[in-house]
């Protein structure tokens, strides 16, 4: 339909086009033509200065020998044809003009159709047309079909709750009246709040294959334009198709882009961005009720949103769509393996199990790598070693064999990362050393990668202290082997990490007897220049400066005093950093007691690694200041 109006406008500018051409071309010719009485015309004949005439009806163009141009109109009973032959004057004759009604289409042809396209742009201007230059008001909203493919809930895993909120309301859609008789309503709106990843578009597209409803979606950045005004429009067209297909869903995917609090920031309360807020809080409980309409929104920001917006009455239910446990790991991954041939030694348990941390996304990924590493050594199916690889890349980034190092690079990452890997396994508090590497991956030159046992929710003080004691365990290792002077850049990331944990451990967890059970985070913008935020006082400062500094300087001896009581351990690990490259768990204890890692280990490493998992901490050596910023090191830990 579209696509035939678009050809329709073109048709009738291109014939208006030509019309106003004719127009105007035929009125030069008149104009440069001048009138001509029939006596002047005859006696010019009888004087040999007209070279030719053109007989076009009753009117007759005359150009004489000179250049000159007249025209003059013929009696109706004047016979001039054979005198002017005789004169030896060139006569033309051209069909005679059309007279009467379709003389008169011809003259106002170009005016009516100049009007019929005036009337076209206004039509659009003001609404009438679904898209093009001039549908600024109209809704963005798309249908969805089961042509972008039909995903129903039994595509979605790994958030049971949340998608028990929502076949509810698929349920009330389908079957209305079995809420209705003991009073319930239908909910108007339901928020799904979760990080990136985690599947609230996927779960959205599965209401949408499960309800048997018309199902509309748009983004929220759609409703946002530079002109005031359209985005409330857009939301009032939005709302006005939903009724007319009720009931239905509109899902409105990343609702933060149109639902920021109100009053914050510049332009006030006249902000094109507000007055479309406005419009959708209308719209979702006004004045006038939209029954059989529920919006559904997406969104990993709620905290910036308006609180009319989640208040009951409006998004009704809020559902927490979070990172998986293991067992929702395990669904996510036979999921996804559906499409995938895989080998018989595949255990998607054990991976799951290694993969503590990961969303939906990241999982989709994952398999989609162990895919990606299969074919391009040409296997049939995707093996357990795929996986382990495709995990690999996935947590420390792309293995970088073209780097070249010197030597003495190679020696100081060694020693680096064997000095964390041995504070890692000294300390009791310490996540299990998944793996540890000095070959160059992403911004890194080495790595070591701790894993936990099982998913973790909160930390415990004694295990932030030993963590930043294995951060620091880099740093010591240097200074240890080098001395003081030889200490380089690689420890800047490492010091990056320690620091923020040991900030949060004094200004928001309340692990520090002196700084006491007050959050100061609120605090933080003081520590770099601006005055906004909680104030404290200087004192108050310095002594959180003074208490994080002791924090870190504390991991700091005990990382130094366990690489002096393990120094042969520490000496013979990275000899074999050096050897091998590349040691995994396993092999690393093995060349801890002297032993080689021997033809095996690869499968040791395996199953050693399927009993932990991957909420991956690595400790990168970074490559200078640089880098810094590129390392892949751990988040800040969430509060418990």
């Amino acid at each position: 339909m579209n696509n035939a109006r678009n050809i329709a406008f073109w048709v009738v500018l291109l014939l208006l086009i030509l019309a106003l051409f004719n127009l105007f071309s035929g009125g030069a010719s008149s104009v440069s033509s001048r009138s001509l009485s029939w006596s002047d015309f005859i006696e010019q004949v009888d004087s040999g200065r007209v070279a030719s005439v053109t007989l076009d009806g009753e009117r007759v163009t005359i150009r004489t020998k000179d250049g000159g141009t007249f025209s003059t109109v013929k009696p109706g009973d004047e016979q001039i044809t054979e005198k002017l032959v005789n004169k030896g004057v060139e006569v033309q004759a051209t069909p005679q003009q059309q007279s009467g009604f379709m003389s008169l289409i011809s003259l106002w042809l170009p005016f009516i159709v100049l009007i019929g396209v005036w009337f076209f742009f206004m039509n659009r201007m003001q609404g009438g047309g679904k898209g093009g230059a001039m549908g600024f008001g109209k809704s963005r909203a798309k249908l969805l079909t089961e042509k972008q493919g039909r995903v129903t809930f039994d595509d979605v895993a790994g958030i049971d709750e949340a998608k028990e909120e929502l076949e509810e309301i698929v349920e009330f859609l389908r079957n209305p009246q079995k809420f209705s008789r003991l009073g319930g309503k239908i909910p108007k709106g339901a928020l799904l709040v979760g990080p990136p990843g985690t599947g609230k578009t996927l779960l959205a597209r599965a209401i949408a294959g499960e309800a048997g409803v018309p199902f509309f979606t748009i983004s929220g950045s759609d409703f946002v334009e530079m002109f005031v005004g359209v985005g409330a429009s857009r939301v009032r067209d939005m709302f006005e198709q939903a009724k007319k297909n009720a009931p239905c869903i509109v899902f409105i995917d990343e609702i933060d882009a149109v639902g920021r609090a109100r009053g914050v920031g510049m332009g006030g309360g006249n902000d094109e961005r507000e007055q479309t807020l406005n419009q959708l809080l209308v719209e979702m409980d006004g004045f006038e009720a939209n029954e059989g309409v529920i919006i559904v929104a997406a969104t990993n920001r709620k905290d910036v949103l308006d609180p009319a917006l989640l208040r009951p009455g409006r998004f009704d239910r809020q559902i927490t769509v979070g990172n998986p446990d293991i067992k929702g790991r395990e669904k996510i991954l036979s999921v996804h393996a559906r499409k995938v041939p895989i080998g018989p030694d595949v255990d998607l348990r054990t991976i799951a199990r290694g993969s503590p941390g990961f969303s939906g996304a990241d999982l989709a990924n994952l398999v989609n790598e162990a895919a990606l590493t299969a074919a391009r050594v040409g296997r049939r199916f995707v093996t357990m070693a795929d996986f382990e690889h495709a995990k690999d890349k996935v947590m420390m980034g792309a293995e970088r064999r073209s780097m070249v190092m010197s030597q003495e690079d190679k020696e100081m990452t060694a020693y680096h990362e064997a000095g964390h890997a041995i504070v890692g396994i000294k300390l009791p508090k310490c996540d299990p050393v998944y793996k540890a590497t000095i070959m160059p991956r992403g911004a890194a030159l080495g790595m070591v990668m701790s894993l936990p046992e099982m998913d973790r929710h909160s930390w415990h003080k004694d295990q932030m202290r030993d963590r930043i004691a294995m951060g620091m365990a880099g740093k010591a290792a240097e200074i240890k082997k080098w001395g003081e002077d030889r200490v380089s850049s690689g420890a800047s990331g490492d010091i990056q990490m320690v620091t923020s944990v040991a900030r949060a451990m004094v200004m928001r967890w309340g692990m520090s007897d002196k700084i006491g059970n007050i959050d100061y985070s609120e605090a933080a913008s003081g520590y770099d220049g601006n005055t906004g935020g909680f104030s404290v006082s200087a004192e108050t400062k310095r002594l959180i400066e003074a208490e994080v500094k002791a924090i870190v300087d504390e991991g700091y001896a005990k990382a130094f005093q366990i690489l002096t009581e393990f120094e042969e351990e520490w000496e013979r690990l990275a000899q074999g950093l050096l050897e091998y490259e590349t040691l995994t768990g396993d092999e690393i204890r093995k060349v801890m007691a002297g032993e080689k890692p021997g033809d095996d280990s690869d499968d040791a490493g395996q199953n050693a690694e399927s009993e932990i998992s991957v909420a991956a901490i690595p400790r990168t050596r970074s490559r200078g200041p640089r880098a810094e910023a590129a390392q892949a090191e751990d988040p800040e830990p969430s509060a418990p």
